[in-house]
């Protein structure tokens, strides 16, 4: 029973439990000690365990890395987090932009042609799956094996855009009045878009697999293998054909709105690409016993079939010239695209005398503005969505 009074005698406290410094640093970090005052406890000395010490640079390591993920600091992977401070700069939502336009456009019966038309619709079902992939894949499988917490900072914020993504195809199709079960199955009744994602899913699934764990060559190179699949294909090949189509649409002042968002899209996808490159290129430098002739030679192979398959993407979206453009016109661009991402990931290029036919995409899409590894800072990128304080 308690007692307010002054002389009654104190409550009698527990016996005290004898301390080590394992269960003094849970309390301390916890912030729950005992009833017993902090004031007596010398933490430096009984908070650390024998063997700790603050993470150094040279305890940090990208795969199987040994120093704690929760310290971010000190900065070993600075562009890392500067691909973050990027990021979250650039930070835009899809209800900011006005669809009004495309609204009355898609209305109208003779605001659009049935090719154009099934450009869109082409669009709309490869890409709201897509990202949901690349989002699974980065939550579910990349961060896992990670051990870098400055990649894992960007990792977060890369998995917010890819939500962000979804969001603003579920934007256009809502807006359009689109049949969204039509749009979002897409991937299962659409034979190119299906073929692509097939193509995908086991480089994720390896990944997502809750058995699999980094730390043998064998099992460091599937998980290598994913990331060039997913940077270097996925997002730095599989998305090009349809950002050209939807821009080239804006160019002509159709489907606005649309264009817009995949502008801003294309501009996430881009930083993205570009830090899939400079992780996968750490994790040579890091783990070069990794980057064997036949692993090349295997990444050539997953190269060229790539864009095997988004040309038949291509085919299929446009069996007719369009727009200016016409699938044929792909073939060329697909392997300049193609030629670059090997020359990025240190490998010879596959095509002979592949050339831009778009020259107009290579600023659209920042091409001529993708860094190669460890070249000097991005600086085009906008900043204007930062905070400023008054």
């Amino acid at each position: 029973m308690l007692s307010f009074d002054d002389d009654a005698p104190a409550p009698a406290l527990p016996p005290r439990a004898p301390r080590t410094p394992e269960t003094i640093r849970a309390q301390v970090l916890g912030g729950i000690l005992s009833r017993e005052p902090v004031h007596d406890i010398d933490v430096e000395k009984e908070a650390a365990p024998d063997n700790f010490h603050r993470v150094r640079l040279e305890d940090k390591r990208v795969i199987n890395g040994s120093a704690d993920v929760n310290q971010l600091v000190p900065f070993k992977y600075r562009w890392a987090w500067e691909k973050y401070l990027a990021g979250c700069a650039n930070h835009w939502m899809p209800q900011e932009i006005n669809m009004q336009r495309d609204i009355e456009l898609w209305k109208n019966p003779n605001g659009l042609t049935d090719d154009e038309r099934l450009i869109v619709k082409r669009n709309l079902g490869f890409f709201v799956t897509a990202d949901s992939l690349a989002a699974n894949n980065i939550v579910l499988g990349t961060y896992r094996h990670i051990s870098a917490p400055e990649c894992r900072q960007y990792l977060l914020r890369q998995a917010f855009e890819e939500a962000i993504h979804t969001h603003a195809y579920q934007y256009i199709v809502e807006s359009l009045g689109l049949d969204e079960g039509e749009i979002f199955n897409a991937y299962h009744e659409i034979k190119s878009i299906r073929d692509k994602d097939e193509f995908l899913i086991p480089f994720i699934n390896t990944l997502t697999d809750p058995a699999f764990k980094t730390g043998t060559p064998e099992a460091d190179q599937e998980l290598l293998k994913s990331l060039i699949v997913f940077a270097c294909i996925m997002e730095g090949l599989f998305f090009y054909v349809g950002f050209v189509q939807i821009l080239a649409m804006g160019r002509q002042n159709k489907m606005t709105g649309s264009s817009e968002q995949y502008q801003y899209i294309l501009r996430d996808e881009s930083m993205h690409c570009n830090f899939g490159i400079d992780l996968i290129n750490t994790i040579k430098l890091e783990n070069p016993h990794l980057w064997t002739n036949e692993f090349k030679a295997e990444i050539t192979e997953l190269m060229r079939k790539g864009v095997e398959l988004e040309y038949k993407y291509a085919e299929d979206t446009m069996p007719r010239g369009v727009l200016g453009l016409n699938a044929p016109m792909f073939k060329e661009y697909l392997r300049f695209i193609a030629n670059r991402r090997c020359q990025q990931i240190g490998l010879d290029p596959i095509f002979d005398k592949a050339d831009n036919p778009f020259p107009w995409m290579a600023e659209m899409i920042d091409l001529k503005k993708e860094k190669n590894f460890f070249e000097t800072r991005v600086t085009e990128y906008q900043t204007g969505g930062a905070l400023s304080w008054d």
